[in-house]
């Protein structure tokens, strides 16, 4: 677990980083948006010092965000997996996305790569074993990799297709794409996998399902999200 001394030799508060991270990552805005808005705050820094914060920091609060989540996940998660992959440009050149998330839209897993085979579909799907253990269905589309791994895997039966099916998977893509654009694209491999991990934690953080809940409802969670959120790495 991280520790308050993470923010030891930092003139700045940790409620103020806290924030800079969660603006950067939480919504589609460039570090200089960031930088703006805090100034009208009454809080000056650069945005080099916003990168470097979530940097720095992002990881550790997506850490003690999943720490405290996986837990509680693995009982209701094993039911159904939502399965895809979708292309993502790192200077010029085509990567892979791998994702998973369960009936309810929390994301599981994010694991890029270069290439979209069997062996790529296999690292991903044993990784996401690996945290939550076996999943009673899991639903691809018809891509012929992800049946010749659940093969390998002995879980062939587990697997689900259908021209809808995986539209759950397909939508939680979108607020990833969001960020993507205002990010102008990676520029290396490692910032995609590190960016993509922090974004998938802090996503199933704030991720209120609101047009499932009343409005009152939605207030006390979203506060909730919010008090848990400016309490990380605080001990």
């Amino acid at each position: 677990m991280t520790r308050p001394a993470s923010f030891k030799y930092f003139k700045t508060s940790p409620e103020i980083i806290r924030l800079a991270v969660m603006l950067y990552i939480r919504f589609p805005l460039s570090l200089r948006n960031v930088e703006d808005l805090l100034h009208e705050r009454g809080i000056d820094v650069s945005h080099e010092t916003i990168r470097y914060w979530w940097n720095r920091f992002g990881p550790m609060f997506a850490s003690e965000i999943r720490r405290k989540r996986v837990q509680q996940l693995r009982a209701f998660s094993k039911s159904k997996w939502h399965v895809d992959e979708v292309f993502v440009k790192v200077s010029g050149k085509r990567h892979y996305l791998w994702r998973a998330v369960d009936y309810e839209g929390e994301v599981l897993e994010a694991i890029v790569t270069k290439r979209r085979n069997k062996q790529a579909a296999l690292k991903f799907l044993r990784k996401l074993m690996k945290r939550h253990g076996e999943a009673e269905n899991v639903v691809t589309d018809r891509f012929a990799s992800y049946r010749a791994a659940l093969r390998e895997l002995g879980a062939t039966e587990k697997q689900r297709t259908g021209r809808w099916l995986n539209n759950r998977d397909e939508n939680s893509h979108l607020p990833f794409r969001r960020r993507e654009r205002a990010m102008l694209r990676f520029r290396r491999m490692r910032s995609l996998q590190k960016f993509a991990s922090v974004h998938s934690s802090v996503y199933n953080h704030f991720n209120q399902e609101r047009s499932l809940a009343s409005r009152d409802t939605f207030k006390l969670t979203r506060a909730a999200a919010l008090s848990e959120w400016r309490q990380l790495c605080s001990g």
